[in-house]
């Protein structure tokens, strides 16, 4: 029994399983790259350990270049791509401050929650607009006008 090539054949299951653990189509493509070292190594027998290993190791590099060019741009895209970032689905609101900006951070109420909310130093009641976020937290600018019931 030829253990390189069996080692190259369970390396291939081992990361093509591994994907359905942990997806993102990364080990996917390098668990074909280990298969075609397996089928290579039916082929042609004599390579040596560290023949097999380069060619992994290149074949992991072009298997995951032919997936960020063909097929990661053929992925659908999202009718509502903030669907699952809450904090992103606020920005262009304007909301009133619960709690004063100090030193860059203060807190606003949208609908049953508080939110934190950095940028300049403001007072209570000043309408914000949120700009953009950073985690959970979102960021703000003096928005300038004043804020109906329906936007808090």
């Amino acid at each position: 029994m030829r253990w390189d090539v069996v080692g190259w054949g369970a390396l291939a299951l081992l990361l093509m399983a591994a994907e359905t653990l942990a997806p993102g189509a990364f080990m996917l493509w390098m668990g074909f790259a280990a298969a075609a070292v397996f089928l290579i190594l039916l082929v042609a027998p004599g390579l040596s350990i560290l023949s097999q290993v380069a060619l992994f190791v290149v074949l992991s590099f072009v298997s995951i270049l032919v997936y960020r060019k063909w097929f990661r741009r053929r992925e659908r895209q999202s009718d509502h791509p903030t669907l699952n970032r809450r904090a992103a689905q606020h920005i262009g609101r304007v909301v009133p401050l619960e709690q004063p900006i100090v030193a860059g951070r203060g807190r606003v109420k949208i609908g049953d929650a508080f939110w934190v909310v950095e940028g300049p130093d403001l007072a209570v009641g000043t309408s914000v607009r949120i700009v953009g976020t950073d985690g959970v937290n979102l960021h703000v600018e003096p928005a300038g006008e004043p804020v109906h019931a329906a936007g808090a």
